[in-house]
């Protein structure tokens, strides 16, 4: 009984440093941001906004901020669009290569990003294109698809399809009933996939660096070029911005969803 006291104790002490090596990094981050001086000591001389002010005076990190914005709204919205088409597609209608064609839109996932950024490049490449923002709004869908089809699926698969033929049998057509019915229970899943694409967007570097120009950058990437240059406390400060957008937008969509299924229940 001892052995297996300390054991669970080992492993307590085990989670709580794997935590501390994830997230103090971060706190540190956040920290730094509020620093008044221009390098980071520690203990602190106080804290200041000095570097977040600066911050929103920078054109450049003022422009990848909307175009991150932007490109993370276009893709929520085409995400979202062609995955609640598909999901339906796959949960309610049989058609020949149904699980091969939700394979190969779910294989993103399993595909690293390196091997995506550079395989659309070289098709771009192969169809003599130049680099574009049309590029790298197709490349955050193709990332972002496969988790907005995975989180409609599953709910749509938990929608009992006796409600969409009670209400075609009180004279209801196709798409009267998908407006009436399916998308008020889909609702949930819906804001879900939404909110998880823009974050994913949103945040994305790996394959974002192969496809964005220099008038296309988003905030990840001006992030990996100014610590390229030099290291600078608006770094910590744009970071600080960065964590706590996405940190937020992942939990107002779990939020979202649950009031949601609670109304409708």
């Amino acid at each position: 009984m001892k052995q297996v006291s300390i054991g669970w104790s080992l492993i307590r002490i085990y989670t709580f440093l794997v935590y501390l090596f994830l997230f103090a990094p971060i706190v540190v981050v956040i920290v730094l941001a509020f620093n008044p001086k221009q390098f980071g000591i520690f203990p602190m001389e106080g804290v200041s906004l000095r570097w977040f002010i600066k911050l929103a005076q920078n054109e450049s990190i003022i422009q990848a901020f909307q175009n991150s914005l932007v490109l993370g709204s276009l893709t929520a919205v085409i995400s979202t669009g062609i995955g609640i088409l598909a999901a339906l597609a796959f949960i309610r209608f049989e058609f020949p290569g149904k699980n091969t064609l939700n394979t190969l839109l779910l294989s993103p996932i399993m595909i690293p990003e390196v091997v995506l950024g550079v395989a659309l490049l070289l098709f771009l490449r192969f169809l003599q294109q130049p680099k574009s923002f049309a590029l790298l709004l197709i490349g955050h869908v193709v990332l972002t698809l496969p988790y907005v089809l995975l989180i409609v699926q599953a709910r749509l698969v938990g929608i009992k399809k006796e409600y969409e033929e009670a209400a075609k049998s009180l004279g209801a057509n196709a798409f009267q009933t998908f407006r009436e019915v399916t998308f008020p229970l889909l609702l949930p899943a819906i804001l879900a996939g939404a909110l998880f694409s823009f974050t994913i967007s949103f945040d994305d570097i790996t394959a974002t660096l192969f496809w964005a120009t220099a008038q296309n950058q988003t905030v990840p990437v001006k992030i990996f070029s100014m610590l390229r240059n030099s290291i600078s406390p608006e770094i910590n400060a744009l970071g600080a911005v960065m964590i706590v957008l996405t940190v937020a937008t992942p939990l107002l969509a779990g939020y979202l969803s649950r009031k949601f299924s609670k109304i409708k229940e």
